[in-house]
């Protein structure tokens, strides 16, 4: 059955802001980004789309928290008085394509005719802010906003921000396809040199330097590193001033209006599942059931192959993600994987890089082409979205859809061990990471390990002290993640850590 076409969605306009002021601390807040990101699309569209717009819909941010649900200033900053508004509830990096997935249903259900979708993050700004304000102190705004929740026990081990959760996906990953540790960098190192060199080409991108996969892998005075096995280069960027925004209406109201059919990058179908919250509670860190089943399913869906892909965005806060993705997928290593840059040199403006994406891909398909997936991922690789955008009418045909697919991906789910805190006993390396100081030096080891039946789950540090066991963990010489040791109480421990001494 034919799909009218006030119930055909298409994104008619695309915009985007780097600013850079010269005075850091007199840059645009998170509100005069998305703003400004609002009217770059409006012209992209023809102008005079934003004050008609039905409904507004803003990526969640936290470079200035007092501003709430900041959706109503925008909509009214940009005159659309009579918008219905929202945000989303958390800044998650999912959250620009869920956007993008509920406003095509929007259309094609009639309960909007013009939606406009904008996020923006004002880190930099808000870090010279901070720092004028404390005569000079430098804050974490992520670590910042994790010590005002109720503490759990992996803070302990400070498993507590993304940079310090995804290198255990990244080592157990690495065990599970059977590379080394030399292998695995030059894989993380290709792909990210790649993103340099795309972010170079593209002018909405924050870092225009290009590097090459030794000087992104290589620790050294300028890329020190994080968390092994990732250095600053393989981590995201959240230290931007970064706005972008999309509008989507239907095709009869882009004609009408007389946007160019040239310009219309029709929304095809999405598909979106996750992981619980509790990163002690997964089945697996060398897997993602959610991930695989919101890519295989955002293909299927569409009546897709990889092979028809022109272009694709795969996620790339820290290298395990996009590496994961391109697996489940079939996506070559030497293609480019994204259209923006990645989070690293396109800038990771926390929950709104994958807006920025859209705007790359809408460009992309205009010039060239006529499939392109985005696939984005959020929390501590937790929440996982994919759609498909294109030149091709049939893509959104097929709407409205139940974009959720949680069933799926809990169907292949593997059994989740029990977490028992301050475990003492015999156990195996399941993953793991070494946290470092800003100087470079060794804070200390961090060891996720299972019992010997696999059954139960525990956490043990290895001190900066016991250097063998430290460079037993990064040396690569041998494949620490499946060795046998035992977690064991230290003399003077009286806060139920323990601490991991090799078999």
């Amino acid at each position: 059955m034919s799909v009218p076409e006030s119930r055909i969605p298409v994104i008619v306009g695309v915009g985007q802001i780097n600013d850079r002021p010269e005075v850091p601390h007199e840059g645009l807040d998170s509100l005069g980004l998305m703003v400004e990101a609002l009217k770059r699309a409006d012209a992209d569209a023809g102008a005079g789309w934003l004050e008609g717009l039905s409904t507004i819909l803003t990526v969640d941010q936290i470079s200035f928290p007092k501003l709430g649900d900041c959706s109503p200033q925008v909509a009214s900053a940009v005159g659309a008085t009579d918008a219905t508004c929202r945000q989303t509830p958390y800044p998650m990096g999912d959250g620009p394509i869920r956007l993008l997935n509920e406003a095509a249903n929007m259309i094609a259900k009639g309960e909007a005719t013009s939606v406009a979708i904008t996020g923006g993050e004002a880190l930099r700004t808000a870090g010279a802010r901070k720092k004028l304000e404390a005569a000079g102190k430098t804050s974490d705004p992520l670590r910042a906003s994790a010590s005002v929740r109720k503490k759990r026990y992996s803070d302990l081990f400070l498993l507590t921000t993304p940079t310090d959760v995804y290198p255990l996906y990244e080592n157990a990953c690495r065990a599970k396809w059977g590379q080394s540790l030399e292998e695995a960098q030059a894989e993380s190192g290709m792909i990210w040199s790649n993103f340099s060199e795309v972010a170079n080409e593209t002018e909405g991108a924050w870092i225009h330097s290009p590097k090459t996969p030794e000087e992104i892998t290589t620790a050294d005075e300028n890329n020190r590193p994080i968390s092994f096995p990732y250095t600053k280069l393989m981590v995201a960027n959240s230290s931007v001033n970064q706005g972008a925004a999309f509008i989507v209406t239907s095709l009869e109201a882009a004609l009408a209006r007389g946007v160019p059919e040239d310009k219309l990058v029709y929304v095809g179908l999405g598909a979106h599942a996750e992981e619980v919250g509790n990163i002690l509670a997964r089945d697996t860190y060398a897997d993602s059931v959610s991930m695989s089943e919101t890519l295989n399913k955002a293909l299927e869906f569409n009546g897709l192959s990889v092979s028809d892909l022109d272009a694709a965005e795969l996620y790339s806060c820290f290298p395990c993600v996009p590496k994961l993705a391109r697996r489940v997928i079939g996506w070559p290593v030497e293609r480019p994987m994204t259209v923006f840059g990645g989070l690293t040199f396109g800038g990771g403006p926390i929950a709104n890089y994958m807006s920025h994406a859209v705007v790359e891909m809408v460009h992309e398909l205009r010039a060239q082409g006529r499939y392109g997936l985005l696939f984005a991922n959020g929390g501590y690789a937790t929440y996982n979205h994919t759609i498909v955008v294109g030149r091709d009418r049939a893509l959104a045909e097929r709407y409205p859809q139940a974009f959720d697919v949680q069933g799926g991906a809990e169907a292949r789910r593997g059994e989740v061990p029990e977490f028992v805190e301050a475990y003492e006993g015999e156990g195996e390396i399941e993953t793991y990471t070494v946290h470092y100081k800003r100087d470079g030096s060794v804070r200390f080891g961090v060891v996720v390990g299972r019992t010997l039946e696999g059954k139960k789950r525990f956490l043990a540090k290895i001190p900066a002290s016991d250097e063998a066991g430290i460079e037993f963990l990064i040396s690569g010489n041998e494949e620490p993640v499946g060795t046998k040791g035992a977690a064991v109480a230290a003399d003077e421990a009286s806060d139920g850590i323990m601490y991991w001494k090799r078999g």
